[in-house]
């Protein structure tokens, strides 16, 4: 169960949840492949919760 960060805190940042679900997936396969981590640090220890709170921190964007 994830908490941190919130779903709602998220779509403030992303308009549509279809678009969060897509973003976070190809920043949390981008990680996977060794892609350098945005923040200094992260409370998740996956690379989905790490697109999360890079999502979170305002770092990404949807085009």
């Amino acid at each position: 169960m994830m908490l941190y960060p919130s779903i709602d805190k998220l779509l403030e940042r992303i308009d549509s949840k279809y678009t969060l679900v897509t973003l976070s997936a190809k920043r949390a396969r981008a990680l996977q492949e060794k892609s350098e981590l945005l923040l200094a640090r992260t409370k998740s220890n996956k690379f989905v919760g790490k697109a999360l709170e890079e999502i979170n921190e305002g770092l990404l964007k949807s085009k």
